[in-house]
Formats: structure tokens, C-alpha cells, sequence
């Protein structure tokens, strides 16, 4: 029983420790959110894909744009790629794994979105196929990753680095960062 405890404190505290890091990315944070913003005037809209956990946080934070984040409030727009199974599997049957996200870009995406990559490793080809699609075709670019992100760079208007080489505790970071994300967006939009 012991050993649960030691390891539940553990765990908190290397996630306290990151949550007191995460306020050395306020400004990348606060940028990747004027950018959203713009994107909305604009007309156009937030697009979000991710696999896995992070598939969960871009369905979560576009659900957070759309529908509400504190506010009861007009809907603004964002999608997640990451919500249609039957679309996801006819893709990766039809065009490999690693195209799912390209062949939907091509399918919905115009040059005045935001499309948001959300890989806790910075490594998942098919996001880093996406996001080079949508730089290709001049559409800003967002990369959510951890420490590592050398190989999605060269695809991204903006980087969020989470400083932290875990899954989980940079899963913890990306959704209270998006999240952030989505406040600051409704405040703009319905601050009165």
C-alpha cells in the first residue's frame, strides 16, 4: 500500500514540477491563440489531429471552441480529423495509416484555417504529413509535441515544446495549454 502512495506523490509532484515549467510557454501559448483568432475572423476555421490520447485532446479541444469553454455562448468553428472511424479506416485501408490526415485536409481544408498537430513523441508520420500538406498549400501551421520536435518544425508557423520526454505528463501539458488556448479565444469572442 505504501508503494501506491510513494508513487502517486511521485507522479504529482513531477506533474506540479511541469505545471510550474508550462508558464515559460505563456507567450508561444498566447501567440498560437491570436493566430486561432485571426483564423476566426478570417472566416476560416480551427482544424485539430492527433492519434491516440492525443486524437482524445483534439476531439476535447475543438469541442471546447464549437460548443463552449466557460461561457454559454455562440458556437465558433473548429473540427478534429480524429472523429470519423468510418472516414479514419477507409483512409488508412485506401491510402496507408499514414495519409489520414492528408487525404481530410484535402477534403476540407482552405488557406485561411489553422490546422493544429497534436504527437506527444513529434514523431507520428501521419501528422507530420499533415502538416506539411497544409504548409504546401499555405495554410498556418501548429505543431503540439513534447521536448522533441525536430522533425515537425520545418512544417510549423508555431511550435509548443512541452519540456518533458513522458507521454502522460506531456498529454497533461497539451490539454491544460490547449485549454488555455480555448479561454483566451472566448474571451476575445464574448468577453463583454
Amino acid at each position: 500500500m505504501s508503494n501506491s502512495i510513494n508513487l502517486i506523490n511521485e507522479y504529482l509532484e513531477e506533474s506540479l514540477q511541469l505545471a510550474k515549467e508550462q508558464r515559460n510557454l505563456s507567450e508561444i501559448i498566447n501567440e498560437i491563440s491570436i493566430e486561432a483568432i485571426k483564423t476566426i475572423e478570417l472566416g476560416g476555421k480551427v482544424i485539430f489531429m492527433g492519434n491516440g490520447g492525443s486524437a482524445s485532446d483534439s476531439l476535447h479541444l475543438s469541442a471546447e471552441i464549437v460548443g463552449k469553454f466557460q461561457k454559454e455562448r455562440m458556437g465558433l468553428p473548429a473540427i478534429s480529423l480524429s472523429s470519423n472511424i468510418a472516414i479514419i479506416t477507409a483512409l488508412a485501408n485506401d491510402f496507408g495509416y499514414e495519409n489520414i490526415f492528408v487525404k481530410q485536409l484535402e477534403a476540407v481544408a482552405k488557406k485561411n484555417d489553422l490546422i493544429i498537430g497534436i504527437t506527444t513523441s513529434g514523431e507520428s508520420e501521419n501528422i507530420i504529413l499533415g502538416l506539411r500538406y497544409a504548409k504546401q498549400n499555405n495554410i498556418k501551421t501548429v505543431g503540439f509535441v513534447g521536448q522533441d520536435s525536430k522533425k515537425i518544425d520545418d512544417y510549423c508557423d508555431y511550435v509548443l515544446n512541452v519540456p518533458s520526454d513522458k507521454a502522460s505528463m506531456i498529454q497533461q501539458a497539451h490539454i491544460t495549454l490547449g485549454q488555455l488556448m480555448c479561454l483566451l479565444i472566448e474571451e476575445h469572442f464574448f468577453s463583454s
